[in-house]
């Protein structure tokens, strides 16, 4: 035994070796990552937040037609799924600080490319720059990970809540600060719908430097060497023996299910409100309170709803996030459009329910997959996500174009009903299977 684990230690570097025995570094490195995520996230959720809000209206007003005002949405989502697999394949050939930092760095050049795209009017480039751009929204999403590498069975989801909270201070101040950064823009000579996008390459490439700068020992690459430490001296047999555990392939369809279907219910109807306040003469400052709300709603909650998922239930927590989905629709579709506390209290909603949703999906899916194919199980199920985003944020602006908002708000709303069956139905099998 102390043969091979001197020869495991020929093999690696002086400084990795000082973490492989030593509980107090690891638990110090653990605390430094989560700092460290923490203050990314926070730059990149102002990053995220900032092109929500106006890439609809700059395309609108680029091409003058509300068609295709969808069209922004569904292509930085559409980049943001290619980046997924890219960003999760640098990060597992050379730790979460190259991948990670490439994201977001990644994501800023596609910001620089949309403010360029509305200074020569040229869509082509406004386009291309959006799945640029997506780079850093599914970075944004990938982070929360990187709290988990060191992180004990009793702490990984407490650190992936963290990370996802902490997106919440960019992303409520992203939309509220539209207006400024508006200003800034024509100061400048940008127009001034581009101006959230200088906030957003700001914020991601500041968000990059962190973790470029900072995300040092890199977590990831010490944890595989941690595990591999502990496998040649046998500590990981109670984890081999749950790795022989056999997929339950109801379990991962319904946890891909809710995740899939509550975000192309929630990107649906959150691209095309800003369009719906437009029509009905509300500021820009107004958008921006309406989607700092909605977003505020996606992660702020999460802390809690991951206690609730692990208390109440997978099963439960998806069903209240189908009927909070129906509730935001219906009064999407039925209240005021001149009423911002009906409009806030409809996206609030939205974001609540993808929220609910989100995680009690990961949850089934985590459940009902071993450890030996779960990383390529949730890459898989993640692209997934995003391209359904991606259809979503397509299809709202001709849904709109051709009927209505209210007609939009009504499709969503009955869409995620079917989360119902859906996660019943696996919920009786995995019963059966216990009894």
């Amino acid at each position: 035994m102390l043969g091979d684990r001197g020869k495991h230690s020929d093999v690696q570097p002086a400084w990795l070796q000082t973490y492989l025995h030593s509980d107090e570094k690891q638990r110090q490195l653990y605390k430094k990552t989560l700092l460290v995520v923490v203050l990314s996230q926070i730059f990149g959720g102002a990053g995220l937040a900032a092109g929500i809000t106006v890439g609809a209206l700059l395309a609108q007003n680029m091409l003058g037609t509300d068609s295709v005002t969808g069209i922004p949405t569904a292509l930085f989502t559409l980049g943001s799924a290619g980046a997924a697999l890219l960003v999760g394949r640098l990060s597992q050939r050379f730790g979460r600080r190259s991948g990670l930092a490439t994201g977001f760095l990644t994501g800023g050049l596609g910001a620089v490319g949309v403010i360029m795209s509305a200074l020569t009017n040229s869509i082509l480039l406004l386009f291309m720059s959006l799945v640029i751009y997506g780079a850093g929204s599914a970075t944004n999403l990938q982070a929360r990970y990187a709290g988990t590498d060191l992180a004990n069975s009793t702490q990984r989801a407490k650190a992936v809540s963290i990370a996802m909270v902490s997106t919440t201070f960019g992303a409520v101040a992203g939309p509220n600060l539209v207006n400024v950064m508006g200003d800034f823009a024509v100061s400048i000579g940008v127009p001034a719908l581009a101006g959230p996008f200088i906030l957003a390459a700001a914020a991601y490439i500041v968000a990059g430097l962190v973790l470029l700068l900072f995300l040092r020992p890199d977590p990831f690459i010490v944890a595989k060497a941690i595990a591999e430490t502990h496998k040649q001296t046998g500590h990981l047999q109670a984890e081999e023996s749950a790795d022989r555990l056999p997929k339950n392939k109801r379990g991962i369809w319904a946890g891909a299910t809710v995740m899939i279907l509550t975000q192309f219910v929630m990107t649906a109807i959150m691209t095309m409100t800003p369009i719906h306040m437009g029509h009905h003469g509300h500021a820009l400052q107004a958008v921006g309170l309406v989607i700092g709300f909605h977003i505020g709603a996606m992660y702020l909650p999460s802390l809690i709803t991951g206690s609730l998922v692990d208390k109440v239930g997978r099963v439960a927590m998806a069903i209240a996030s189908a009927i909070t989905l129906l509730a935001s629709g219906i009064l999407a579709a039925v209240g005021s459009a001149d009423s911002m506390t009906v409009l806030i209290t409809a996206l609030v909603l939205l974001g609540l329910g993808w929220n609910f949703g989100l995680i009690s999906g990961t949850a089934m899916l985590v459940d009902a997959t071993p450890l030996s194919t779960r990383a390529k199980t949730q890459g898989s199920v993640d692209v997934w996500i995003a391209l359904s985003g991606a259809l979503g944020g397509g299809l709202s602006g001709i849904i709109v174009a051709n009927t209505s908002y209210a007609a939009l708000s009504i499709t969503g709303a009955m869409l995620a009903l079917l989360l119902i069956p859906v996660v019943i139905w696996a919920g009786i099998h995995r019963r059966n299977k216990l009894s």
